[in-house]
């Protein structure tokens, strides 16, 4: 069972927009008027970045929004007001959404993240409305779950076994093919993931690993990791979703820059992709085979695979919720936003997909460098580079940069649209080259 923080905060925002629906194909219209809005509970960290465009999206759609949501002493008001409950006793926290929805009733839950997805879930059964299975939406968030549910499937997964952190290493090494990729059970921006390629760097690893996973919840997971073969190949994202179980594709994102390790940072996201529709195709059945085989049914995917030298797609991660961070912002266009979209599939209102003309890419800056950043130089000659969109630089000087393995953030994002995919990952290589991160050394006392 998924642990949740403990002091968690239920607010309502009201909702400014309209909502209606189209006579012909039963998708969400804002521009219709509505007598009676609908309520969605919106499950989420207190910090989370993904809060305001999930209230942006839901007033979209002529939808009130509760918010339930660890921080009782948010400067944020949507979420420092409200009812508490304690996510940490899940009952309780079920109880207390029960009675929530007998003073208004919810047309739709979601949990906004790899955290909060098993207990909208679980929420979302008991009240009857569109859902996956607890236990399918625990799949997506744990890899050793994961893993095991898609390898009795005969879904393609590397070859994979656990590391138990407190028992002696060197016995445990028997057998491990090399190279071998190392992962906390739980985590995500790539944090903790480390390639090693023999016994020492394998040893180093585990070391690392149990400072990194010792800031879990659970116990399990603190003394954990998964170990898996290393998939030498070019690696995509895709963007989906389900609708009374069908899978249905949003995009595929090509990663331009090779991601062979020690660390594995995300960095260049571009749409369209350049593969072959067989390939696209292909990627699509494995991850719909793959969703079948967790048992999911509904809402936003977001995948990782590899292709390997044979073409054949290797499955690295099935989550059942959408893209994250800024990336969300390359599927928006007039009338489509990924979190208007997975609020629509939460009340089984799905609006239509458009995606935009143009090619678009994002890079997610990665932290490089140790230290505590003092400015950032060449943005504006970044900035003024053919085809860049804009360039957000999202950590403000004074801050603590903590590179991968033990960070989980990056520096910001630079977005670029073209009409090709070339001439967008070539503009985000440019404007990315004029960028210099200027840190100092962090001297503790000791």
């Amino acid at each position: 069972m998924t642990s949740f923080p403990r002091s968690c905060v239920v607010t309502h925002t009201r909702a400014n927009g309209k909502y209606g629906t189209h006579s012909h194909t039963g998708y969400e219209n804002e521009n219709m008027p509505h007598s009676k809005s609908k309520r969605l509970l919106l499950i989420s960290h207190h910090n989370s970045y993904r809060i305001a465009p999930y209230i942006k999206a839901a007033n979209k759609l002529g939808l009130d929004v509760t918010i339930a949501s660890a921080g009782q002493h948010s400067l944020v008001s949507e979420v420092a007001n409200g009812m508490h409950i304690d996510f940490e006793d899940a009952n309780s926290a079920l109880e207390n959404i029960l009675k929530e929805n007998q003073i208004k009733p919810f047309s739709g839950i979601l949990g906004s993240d790899d955290q909060t997805v098993e207990l909208a879930a679980r929420a979302a059964k008991l009240l009857n409305l569109p859902h996956n299975p607890p236990e399918a939406a625990l799949f997506s968030t744990r890899k050793d779950l994961a893993r095991s549910q898609l390898a009795l499937a005969g879904s393609p997964v590397p070859i994979h076994c656990l590391l138990d952190l407190t028992l002696p290493i060197k016995k445990q090494m028997a057998g491990l093919p090399w190279p071998c990729v190392l992962k906390p059970l739980n985590m995500t921006a790539s944090r903790g993931v480390i390639r090693a390629n023999n016994k020492n760097e394998f040893i180093s690893a585990c070391e690392r690993l149990q400072a990194i996973v010792a800031t879990a919840s659970d116990e399990f997971i603190q003394t954990h990791v998964l170990i898996e073969d290393y998939i030498d190949g070019i690696e995509v994202a895709y963007e989906g979703f389900l609708h009374h179980n069908k899978l249905n594709t949003i995009t595929i994102f090509d990663k331009p820059d090779p991601l062979t390790g020690p660390y594995f940072a995300e960095t260049i996201y571009v749409s369209p992709s350049t593969l072959s529709s067989e390939l696209q195709q292909e990627i699509k059945q494995v991850i719909e085979n793959a969703c079948i085989a967790y048992g999911l049914s509904t809402g936003a995917i977001h995948a990782e695979c590899r292709i390997d030298k044979n073409n054949k797609v290797w499955i690295l991660e099935i989550a059942s919720r959408t893209i994250g961070g800024d990336c969300a912002r390359l599927l928006d266009s007039k009338n489509f936003g990924i979190e208007k979209l997975a609020i629509s599939l939460a009340i089984d209102q799905p609006i239509e997909v458009t995606m935009p003309d143009q090619a678009r890419g994002v890079m997610m800056i990665p932290i490089t460098e140790k230290g505590l950043l003092k400015r950032v130089e060449g943005l504006l000659e970044a900035n003024k580079v053919k085809y860049i969109d804009k360039i957000d630089i999202i950590i403000r000087e004074g801050h603590e940069l903590v590179p991968l393995p033990e960070g989980n953030q990056y520096l910001g994002y630079i977005f670029a649209s073209a009409q090709s995919p070339e001439q967008v990952t070539a503009a985000i290589r440019e404007a990315y080259a004029h960028l210099k991160f200027v840190t100092a050394p962090i001297f503790k006392i000791v």
